[in-house]
């Protein structure tokens, strides 16, 4: 399952920055959809990593880390 969810993610984050960069290139606003989607993506990543960096420091270690 999560494999799916990886490769859903994936595309769509190939979809967007493809799309972000062929307007950009051809100086053309971004579709309102394109940028809610992107935001959307922005948030997801940026989220799980604030999650697992708490995860990170608030684990206990097999051994001690310092």
């Amino acid at each position: 399952m999560l494999g799916a969810i990886v490769f859903t993610y994936g595309m769509l984050m190939s979809f967007v920055l493809q799309g972000a960069t062929r307007n950009a290139r051809l100086a053309r606003p971004n579709p309102p959809m394109l940028q809610y989607v992107g935001y959307l993506l922005c948030g997801l990543s940026a989220g799980l990593s604030i999650m697992l960096l708490i995860m990170a420091l608030t684990a206990k270690a097999p051994f001690p880390l310092m």
